[in-house]
């Protein structure tokens, strides 16, 4: 592989790698409560939420990095208070490209992980308030076990996706190499170098292949959870 690819690119792919990571795993248990909530009756302010949530999806990424830059930027009041309170800065930083991946990829996680709610059983969560379980006992033992599924294909689609984000975080932390510069900002960088035709072709072939990697992740660990749950 590193025949194949420059150090430099090979930075990139690490960095990405890195970013996907924190990215999905810092939003993973906000996504399953909100998929929880999503999942629920109608009640005051559902849609409201509903559709912030699925926001990200619509916006153009470069809105929703510049979103960020006014609210997370060092001169904003509260990335000015992070920095000054906690030395947390996301701007022009590897942190503000995962934080940026995350609320691109959010809606993903959501969604696969409300469908997964929304196809359970009722009678199992009934049947276990007869039985005296509470409103967290049920859902630990028996909501999170059979929205597996969805968690797993939900974050594996979402680890895809943000390793393919490009225009949130490049308008919210620049291209900076080995700092913010992720596989789809390597390839734009080498389109704007004389002569890096061959190296952008080179970084396509391989984003293409880990998205369709993904893709069939996804598939795999939906359909392998559901056959050990017997569903």
């Amino acid at each position: 592989m590193t025949d194949w690819i420059t150090p430099a690119e090979w930075e990139a792919l690490l960095l990405s790698f890195k970013i996907s990571t924190i990215a999905v795993g810092s939003a993973l248990p906000f996504a399953i409560l909100t998929a929880s909530l999503l999942s629920r009756p109608p009640f005051p302010g559902k849609a409201l939420l509903d559709g912030i949530v699925h926001l990200p999806l619509i916006l153009p990424p470069v809105v929703m990095g510049y979103l960020l830059l006014i609210t997370f930027g060092t001169r904003a009041p509260l990335g000015a208070w992070l920095q000054s309170t906690f030395d947390l800065r996301f701007v022009f930083s590897w942190t503000g490209a995962a934080l940026a991946a995350a609320i691109i990829t959010f809606p993903f996680q959501v969604r696969a992980i409300r469908l997964a709610i929304e196809s359970m059983d009722p009678g199992l969560i009934e049947a276990a308030k007869t039985l005296g379980a509470g409103p967290i006992d049920r859902f630990i033992s028996i909501t999170l076990p059979l929205a597996l599924p969805g968690i797993l294909a939900g974050a594996i689609t979402a680890f895809a996706a943000s390793l393919g984000e490009f225009g949130a975080i490049i308008t919210f932390v620049s291209n900076i190499p080995g700092e913010t510069r992720t596989l789809p900002l390597a390839i734009y960088s080498a389109l704007q170098t004389p002569g890096g035709e061959e190296a952008a072709a080179r970084l396509v072939i391989l984003a293409i292949a880990l998205a369709f990697l993904g893709l069939i992740l996804s598939e795999f660990a939906a359909r392998h959870a559901k056959k050990r749950m017997g569903q």
